[in-house]
């Protein structure tokens, strides 16, 4: 469980939208009058992987990942309803209704707007995302809708342990529908490097920290000290993609605008799935705003990973993970404010 400390939405997180913008333009200039700088960089790559995207992504998810007590899911009987809204939501839901939305703005609204290989590569962007349900910033969602602390990690925990086996399958799945080819050893490597890795090294380091340490300890010091790490990597990553990506969003200033509306669109349409079916089952509001933030946001740093992995890091795909990016945090305030105003929808949970 995590602490007030933690869980206080800081001043980089609440203008996170804003920060993304300012470096997605530096980003962007860099790439214009500084070419040599993404040429550099762009030397250091292993089997499709480039080394300095990978280092700051395990900046941001190693340690989002030191915030969730595994050891909670041993109390995932007691209340089950609240987590099956969230799996079935996230598995069974989420992920197909992004591939037909994006489909039908991408191929359907936006047609005359967006030429039909990037319409492709922007629907990748878009499944990679609709795959990753949030595991992280939905701490911050659930404490500002006053979420029950205890119940969430346990949904976030059991969400992260479904990641492993099932983000893969569904990626390639419907990226093979969409007619986008996809290497499953890149694939696996990306779920390896960017789930496996900063999940077990979190575990770890937790386990370990609480050891020596003991837990107050790690809630209200050690976690604390990594949160401008956190956005740190992921706003050095954004400088760096979109130094890749300057030529293409150059090109193609519309797109971002076109791929952000159905992006938006699906994020409200899961949340209220998710928070709907939370009030059917007669859930308390502390554990359906929970799920319904858990399924609308996005684990936008693994599917800008795995993008990179996958398409590179100046492919069109990745722009359209990082316009989720763009989108989160203001959408997502939105629905905390309509959330914190609907608790009367709910009583207690019977």
């Amino acid at each position: 469980m995590t602490s007030d400390k933690t869980l206080k939405i800081g001043f980089f997180d609440k203008y996170l939208t804003l920060w993304v913008i300012l470096c997605m333009a530096a980003g962007v200039l860099i790439g214009k009058f500084m070419p040599d700088i993404p040429a550099f960089f762009g030397r250091f790559e292993y089997a499709n992987v480039s080394i300095p995207i990978a280092v700051l992504i395990w900046l941001m998810i190693w340690p989002m990942m030191m915030k969730v007590d595994f050891a909670s899911i041993r109390n995932v009987g007691k209340n089950p309803k609240g987590l099956y809204v969230t799996w079935v939501t996230n598995w069974l839901i989420k992920p197909f209704t992004m591939f037909g939305i994006a489909a039908f703005f991408f191929y359907v609204v936006f047609k005359n707007l967006i030429p039909a290989e990037l319409a492709k590569d922007y629907l990748a962007g878009a499944i990679l995302l609709g795959a990753a349900p949030c595991t992280a910033m939905v701490f911050v969602w659930s404490h500002l809708t006053r979420g029950n602390p205890a119940y969430t990690v346990v949904q976030v925990a059991t969400n992260d342990l479904i990641i492993l086996p099932a983000f893969a399958p569904i990626v390639a799945l419907l990226l093979g529908v969409g007619g986008i080819k996809i290497p499953w050893d890149t694939l696996l490597l990306s779920v390896a490097l960017f789930v496996v890795v900063p999940l077990a090294g979190g575990v770890l380091t937790r386990m370990h920290v609480i050891k020596t340490k003991g837990l107050d300890f790690l809630n209200a010091t050690f976690l604390p000290k990594f949160s401008r790490v956190t956005i740190g990597g992921l706003l050095l990553t954004l400088v760096l993609i979109f130094s890749f990506q300057g030529e293409i969003i150059l090109k193609n200033p519309l797109h971002i605008v076109l791929i952000a509306v159905p992006l938006i669109i699906q994020t409200y349409l899961i949340f209220f799935i998710a928070y709907l079916a939370a009030k059917k089952l007669k859930l308390a509001h502390d554990i359906a705003a929970p799920a319904g933030m858990i399924g609308a946001s996005n684990f936008f740093e693994l599917s800008v990973a795995v993008a990179i992995s996958l398409f590179g890091t100046a492919s069109p795909v990745v722009l359209a993970t990082i316009v989720g990016v763009l989108v989160e945090v203001p959408v997502m305030l939105s629905l905390v404010k309509m959330a914190n105003r609907t608790t009367h929808w709910f009583g207690k949970e019977k």
